[in-house]
């Protein structure tokens, strides 16, 4: 593997970092996760039903995955894949919730994974924002 290579794949070290985080918050049984972020709740009250767990660390996973693809990440069909990634990791993370007690398997906990990393995606597509990140993650 040449010198370009290794440091292309370096820079997805953060999205696996990140995973496994993820991972983790998952391993907690339902009890640890209700005391956690309630004060999402309490912020927007209107949306008690909607999980800003799951939209926060799938907002955050897919910007790493965009970090690990660099500027092809500008592009639409990087920008679909970062999504579908995000849904498909997401629906690891809910079979493995299934192991763990107090927690099920939620199509809805998908829904607001898939849809902070389009967040994201839509976020890093505004010119100046875009400007911005690719300092960032060139």
């Amino acid at each position: 593997m040449n010198q370009t290579n290794r440091r292309r794949l370096l820079r997805f070290i953060p999205a696996l970092i990140w995973m496994g985080v993820i991972f983790g918050f998952s391993s907690r049984t339902g009890d640890e996760m209700n005391t956690m972020l309630p004060f999402f709740q309490k912020l927007f009250p209107n949306m008690a039903s909607f999980d800003w767990g799951h939209f926060l660390a799938y907002f955050l996973l897919a910007a790493a995955l965009d970090y690990g693809i660099g500027v092809r990440g500008d592009r639409f069909l990087y920008k679909l894949l970062i999504i579908i990634g995000c849904g498909l990791y997401g629906v690891t993370d809910e079979f493995h919730q299934s192991f763990v007690g107090g927690r099920m398997p939620d199509v809805m906990d998908i829904r607001n994974d898939m849809i902070g990393a389009a967040i994201w995606v839509i976020l890093v597509s505004i010119p100046i924002l875009k400007k911005r990140w690719r300092k960032v993650a060139p």
